[in-house]
Formats: structure tokens, sequence, C-alpha cells
């Protein structure tokens, strides 16, 4: 199969690159706009004060989540030190223990066949979470925290903690019941995700219409942003740093890194969910814990300013100075809107990694992606935010103020027109030495890992539609690399806010599962506590 995609992507690169010298990619924009004009006025259908856009997605994102922390009484707090314990492998012996009556285990299961379903699974729960962080921590972490502090100033970070918090509990319920509703086939292999527990958990409720047709539009949307936003827009901003740090400007070049980039990714995905989770275990550890310390040097250098840092983000979170921010309202809705895209809570594409999680209590890997808003938002976001205010003490750029033509958020810097990463890459250039060189590493490595991740997701969501054959994988597969390099090679305006678009129109269908099953999480999180006191 290796030798067959490979090939395949080889005959498409000949076609791509005369579809680019006829400015096709002009064209798939233009297709494109009407589809991503629809679904931005679907989700940004609320107005407030007739100027600021409020996203009605992003209202149900953080009032779902705020209701999921009540109900669950603080799972975020309360767990967090079970959760990584579990990471740890602290609980690994309770998945072979039974409690209870002698004759049957948990739940009324027969004692003898609880080991049998503890070995249900592909992956551990670290690689679980590995794999699932590397779909959310990504370039959204370099680029866009700082377009959000560009556009909201400091206070967009305080709004930006308090949504990573709360979506800690979201990834909680979906997570949980990716794991327990999911479904194990012949061959061992887990098929897991909302499709599968909005369409079965909706039927136990008698709403069996009702879920196969919102399972169905999950997977199409899942598949959208697996091609999108999960794919040719990280790919796109891979090639944009490559191109700047090797002097590159032809749209050529552009075209024959994706080609190789395709070709790496195509290596890691046809190995399926235990190769990508043997390769994220590695890379996103590392690249995290890289980042992290880069950013602790500069914070640690700058040490006298981190509390006037945090006093100009908790001060201007309710008292904004950014021009053209829109007040309180337009500040918290930026860091909120920065939040939400980074993790995914409530988007349900992390619950696809962590169902194939070896283990026969679901809400032991719900416990695990607890973690993943927090590693993601509150920690990598924050260290992002902090160094990237710390740095315009000097004054380099003027929050608020957007000097781009396409409204992305760019910001002047000693005459020179920055976006996303590239401010970023300005406030590390003043403290570390050849950062170019480390910030380009990351945002590649970040990007690949987003892709490796987002292509496990869009392709079980393409085998819940299409089957579970060879050929329905190939198929998707090459589609996927395909997209990988039009997202290198073109210019996608429209096929951004489309892809976007997809990511928060999964929030729909994945919330009408959520709020009906709800009260499975909490019968199987008393399942697992009791479980882990008894062994």
């Amino acid at each position: 199969m290796k030798k067959r995609l490979l090939s395949l992507l080889l005959l498409v690169v000949p076609m791509l690159t005369f579809a680019q010298e006829k400015g096709l990619d002009q064209k798939i924009d233009e297709a494109f706009k009407p589809v991503s004009d629809f679904f931005s006025d679907v989700i940004f259908f609320l107005v407030y004060d007739g100027d600021v856009k409020i996203p009605f997605v992003l209202i149900l994102l953080v009032a779902s989540a705020a209701f999921f922390t009540f109900y669950f009484g603080f799972p975020n707090i309360r767990y967090f030190w079970t959760a990584i314990n579990v990471v740890r492998g602290k609980y690994d012996h309770v998945d072979h223990h039974s409690a209870g009556d002698p004759a049957l285990a948990i739940d009324g299961d027969i004692k003898g066949t609880i080991e049998d379903e503890s070995k249900e699974g592909e992956v551990s729960h670290f690689q679980a979470l590995a794999t699932a962080v590397s779909g959310t921590v990504g370039n959204g972490n370099i680029a866009g925290v700082a377009l959000a502090i560009a556009l909201g100033g400091p206070g967009a970070t305080f709004w930006m903690i308090v949504c990573g918090l709360l979506g800690m509990s979201t990834k909680f319920v979906e997570c949980t019941l990716g794991v327990q509703y999911r479904d194990v086939g012949e061959d061992g292999t887990i098929y897991g995700g909302p499709m599968y527990y909005i369409s079965k958990g909706l039927k136990e409720k008698g709403f069996t219409v009702l879920g196969k047709v919102a399972a169905v539009l999950f997977a199409i949307f899942c598949i959208g942003g697996s091609f999108g936003g999960g794919n040719a827009a990280q790919s796109n901003q891979a090639t944009v740093v490559l191109k700047e740090l090797m002097g590159l400007e032809s749209a050529a070049a552009g075209f024959w890194i994706g080609v190789v980039l395709a070709i790496l990714v195509g290596i890691i995905i046809i190995g399926g969910i235990k190769r990508i989770a043997s390769v994220t275990e590695k890379v996103v550890p590392f690249m995290a814990v890289l980042y992290i310390l880069a950013c602790l040097y500069i914070l640690g250098a700058n040490f006298s300013l981190i509390g006037d840092a945090f006093g100009v983000i908790f001060t201007e979170a309710f008292n904004p100075k950014a021009i053209g921010v829109g007040g309180v309202i337009g500040v918290l809705l930026v860091g909120f809107k920065r939040a939400a895209f980074s993790n995914e809570a409530g988007a349900g594409s992390a619950s696809i990694a962590h169902s194939a999680v070896k283990t026969k209590y679901s809400a032991s890997e719900g416990l695990v992606a607890l973690l993943e808003p927090f590693i993601d938002t509150v920690v990598i976001c924050t260290m992002t935010a902090l160094v990237i205010v710390i740095f315009n003490f000097g004054g380099h750029f003027e929050y608020g103020a957007d000097v781009s033509t396409d409204g992305s958020g760019a910001v002047m810097i000693a005459g020179e027109v920055v976006q996303g990463a590239g401010i970023t890459s300005k406030a590390f250039a003043q403290y570390i030495p050849y950062s170019n060189i480390f910030l380009t590493i990351a945002v590649v490595l970040f990007a690949v890992s987003t892709m490796i991740s987002w292509s496990y997701y869009g392709l079980q969501s393409w085998k819940y539609l299409f089957g579970r054959g060879k050929r329905a994988d190939l198929v998707y597969k090459l589609l996927f690399l395909t997209f990988v390099v039009v997202g290198a090679a073109a210019s996608m305006g429209s096929i951004w806010s489309f892809s976007d678009a997809m990511i928060f129109a999964m929030v729909f269908p994945n919330m009408i599962g959520l709020y009906f099953l709800f009260p499975v999480v909490k019968k199987q999180l008393k399942r697992y506590m009791d479980a882990i006191k008894t062994s």
C-alpha cells in the first residue's frame, strides 16, 4: 500500500504543476468563497451593538464548558492530579482488577472477561494524549496567540486562559464518550469519535434518526476540517517560514516544499494510529519542552517584568485600551475565540484519537484528555503571550492596529508589516540569537504533527461514511496528501476561512451528543473512581 500511495502521489505532482501554472489556486479560492461565507453567516449570526460580531458557536462552546464544569464539580481542578497519575501509569493495574461481587465485576461484567476487555485498544494513555495534543499544539500557539494579542491587546490573554480552563471539562466529557461508544473491529482496530457516540448514544435514548443525521454531518465537517485547517493551512504556514528562512520567493519553491512535506507525512500516516502515536509521542513532547524552555529563558531574562506583564493582562481584560477592539466584549471574544480554536474543546476531534486507548474504563481516558487544554492553552499559549507582551513594553507595535488589507490582524514593526508567527519571531529574536532557525523548526514540526493527527481524524470520519475497505483508505490518504501540496503552493484566503468554519461547524452535531449523553459520563466517572479506591 505504501508504494501504491507514493506512486499515486508522484502522478499528482505534474497535475498540480500544470494547475499552478494555470492559476487554478485562485479559481479554487473563488469557488470556496460562497461556502465559507455561508458558514461564516451561520456561525456569526448574533451581533452586539451593531458593530462587534458575536460568534454563536463561541457562546455555545463557553456556555457548555461552564455547564460541564459545574455539573461535574470542577473536574479540571478535582481530578487534575488523578489525570497526571493515569498518564504516568500509576493506575494501570486497575484495568486488571475486579471489585465487588466475587462472581461479577463492575457494572455486571463477568469477572473472567474483564482482563480481555482491558486489552481492547491500540495505544497507551500517554500515546493517545500525545496524538491528541499534536492535533492542537501547533502554529496556533505561535502565530494565533500573537494575532490575538495584536488584535485584542494583552487582555485577550486573560480570557484565553479562562476559556482554556473551562474547556478542560468539555474535553473530559467528549473523550469519555469516545471510549465508551467506540467500535472494535475483528482485527482489534478501534473506530471511535463523535460519529459513534452520537449515533449509538442517541439510539439508546430513542432518537435514532437524529443521531444518524448528526453523526453524518459531523463526519462531513471533520473531513473538511482535516483537508483545511488540519492540513492545507498547516503546510502553508510551514512553507511560508521555510521560504523566508531560505530566502525563496517563487511559487514553485512552495510547491516543491509541499511535495517533500507530503511524502514525509505520507510515510507516517500509512502506518495508521500506531505509527502516528509512536511519532507524536516523541515529536510533541520534544518540541513542546523545547519551546517552553525558550519561553522560560526569555521570561527569566526579563524576570522583573513578569509581574508587570500579568498586571497589564489582568487590567486590560476588563479595561482594554486596544484601538478598535470593541471594549470588554471585543477583547473577551478575541481571547475566547483563540482558545477555542487552539484547544478544539467541544469540536470532538480529540475524542477520535483518545478512543484508541487501551482501557476498559472510559472515564480514565476522559481524565487524561482534560490535560490537553491545560497544556495547549494555559501553559503554551500563555507563555507565548507573556513573551509578546514583555517584548511590546518597548512599544514595537500598537495593540488593535490592523494595518493589513485582509483583516488578518497584521501589525507594523519597524516599518515592516508583520503577521502571526512574524510577531513571535521578532519577540524571540530580541533575546535569542538565531531564533529564526529555532522557530522555523518549531513551526514545521508542529505543522507536521498536526497534519498527521488530523489525517487520522479525517480518515476515521471517511471510514464512517464510505466503509472500512482498503480502497476507501487509499482514496482519502491520496486526497489528504494532495491538499498538503495545494496548501503549500496556493494562496488560500477563502479556503482558510472555509477550513476554520468546518472545524467550528463540528461543534454543533458534537454538542447534540454531549447534551444527550453527559449523564453517562457521570456514571462512568463514578465507576472508575470506585475502581481506583478498591484496587
